[in-house]
């Protein structure tokens, strides 16, 4: 199974919390991506490309998958820190 996903990564939930407020504004994933994420995907709106399932951490790969395409999980915590997830496939 080929995956693809966009993501915003940050250091702390309430960073988390406030990019989800920005999202529900209206505000474009992309360039929050660019503003905010530290991933080295931020760059590319937080594009990471097509993946297989089980590349990703546990957790981020059952939020995925869970989203419809188009969809904008929750908050996902991981050992990286809290991420937002655009499923795109």
């Amino acid at each position: 199974m080929i995956l693809k996903a966009k993501h915003i990564l940050v250091k702390h939930e309430y960073e988390a919390k406030d990019i989800q407020r920005k999202l529900q504004n209206g505000e474009a994933f992309e360039k929050l991506a660019k503003d905010f994420s530290l991933c080295s995907s931020a760059p590319k709106g937080g594009d990471l490309g097509e993946f297989k399932k089980g590349m990703m951490v546990p957790a981020f790969e059952k939020a995925l998958l869970k989203l419809k395409a188009k969809e904008i999980s929750g908050i996902v915590k991981t050992q990286f820190g809290y991420h937002l997830i655009l499923r795109l496939d």
